[in-house]
């Protein structure tokens, strides 16, 4: 951990997760260590869920149940007590509550909703968010303590949350576009702002793409270069919190504990390359250069050939000297599994307090050894892991470690 910490801000505190075999009371009252946890969990509305509450302690939650019985909705539930449109990324409309049968013939106003005490290294904290039925445009209402605050960036001092679920499965497989998102998500764990620069550059993006379509744009050079010039200054911004995040990942991933391939990662594009030859200032002058070279091309082809919406995010498994997309289904897994965990030990070390992970089905791809070592990784961190399956015998290892819930037809029992 000692090199772990020289990469981040010396501000930042450690956090020592517990042993693996850390004793279930300390996991359960949180003493000898930060902790970051849902105490209480409170559905109203949600997805299948019209209510329901759920208490439970620090320790890792175990929710097992059918295929459709409602456990990804729990996680997306939580998933909602941190910035951004939640692991499905959904429009905030389609997660009410549908009514089916009779009960449809009397129309439902209400919306959904989620709230959750959350105990903190500084104390506990009572956190809610939900779909605010008197606004004009679909938003976000969200509470912290009782009082209204401006939106759900507000939860990225409070909380980490990260995620895995089986849709990530195809990450390694899919076009660059979901392993950008999939970095600029984990670059928001440490720089709230990093959002706001992503969506500042696509609206500009799409405003000069728009001008470029339209016949009246030749005669607009004035807007476009101003267009230009807010993208070379955020796409560099943008790019190097990109870089500087891998480069701390790549240090976090070797303070594993488990048996996890070793990812090797970086970040490839144009504006990348420029940042490892050049200052900031002069990688924005050469996007900006290339932007307005490129306008008579970019007119004909839509979008634009220049900048970090078209770099990737590279993955290696560096025992194989292989690329990911190169990888067996199973390594693939095991190394997304490491990136995360990696996450998890730089947002420990530097918010002082691991993140909540929610871990879709997340074990029924894994063998038992690696099974096994993504238990000891949970446990080493700290962490309060939600993880969901249909078999509960796959999480008998973590034994008292964890606790355990049924899921049925939307309803939630202790296991």
């Amino acid at each position: 951990m000692q090199q772990l910490h020289a990469a981040v801000p010396a501000r930042a505190t450690a956090a020592q997760g517990p042993p693996a075999c850390a004793k279930p009371e300390r996991l359960r009252s949180g003493e000898g260590r930060a902790v970051a946890a849902l105490l209480r969990l409170d559905l109203s509305d949600f997805r299948c869920y019209a209510r329901a509450t759920i208490e439970v302690d620090a320790r890792p939650v175990v929710a097992t149940g059918p295929n459709g019985a409602g456990k990804t909705n729990l996680l997306e539930a939580i998933s909602f007590l941190a910035p951004g449109r939640g692991l499905r990324h959904a429009r905030l409309g389609a997660v009410d509550r549908r009514v089916t049968g009779e009960a449809a013939a009397t129309p439902a106003s209400r919306s959904w909703a989620v709230a959750a005490r959350l105990a903190r290294p500084e104390g506990a904290i009572e956190i809610g968010t939900g779909r605010d039925p008197a606004a004009e445009r679909p938003r976000r209402a969200v509470k912290i303590d009782g009082a209204f605050v401006r939106g759900p960036a507000a939860f990225a001092d409070l909380v980490g949350v990260l995620w895995l679920t089986p849709d990530m499965d195809r990450l390694f497989l899919d076009g660059p576009a979901e392993r950008r998102r999939f970095l600029d998500r984990l670059v928001y764990g440490f720089d709230p702002d990093h959002a706001a620069r992503v969506a500042a550059y696509d609206h500009a993006l799409r405003e000069r793409a728009r001008l470029l379509r339209d016949a009246r744009g030749a005669g607009e050079a004035g807007w476009l270069t101003v267009l230009e010039a807010q993208m070379a200054a955020r796409g560099v911004a943008i790019a190097a919190a990109r870089r500087e995040l891998v480069a701390r990942l790549d240090i976090a991933i070797a303070a594993a504990v488990g048996r996890f391939p070793r990812p090797g990662l970086g970040v490839e594009g144009a504006v990348e390359q420029w940042l490892d030859a050049m200052p900031a200032l002069a990688a924005e002058e050469a996007l900006r250069d290339r932007l307005a070279a490129a306008r008579r091309r970019d007119a004909e082809t839509g979008g634009a050939a220049w900048g970090p919406h078209r770099s990737d995010f590279a993955v290696t498994h560096l025992g194989r000297g292989l690329p990911a997309a190169e990888c067996s289904t199973g390594e693939q897994k095991a190394l997304l599994i490491s990136v995360v965990l990696a996450q998890a030990r730089l947002q420990a070390a530097v918010r002082g307090a691991p993140p909540v992970l929610l871990l879709d089905e997340v074990a029924a791809h894994l063998d038992a050894a690696r099974r096994a070592a993504l238990f000891d990784e949970i446990l080493a961190l700290g962490a309060q892991a939600w993880l969901t399956g249909t078999d509960e015998a796959l999480f008998a290892p973590l034994g008292d470690d964890a606790q355990f819930l049924r899921v049925r037809d939307a309803a939630i029992a202790r296991s």
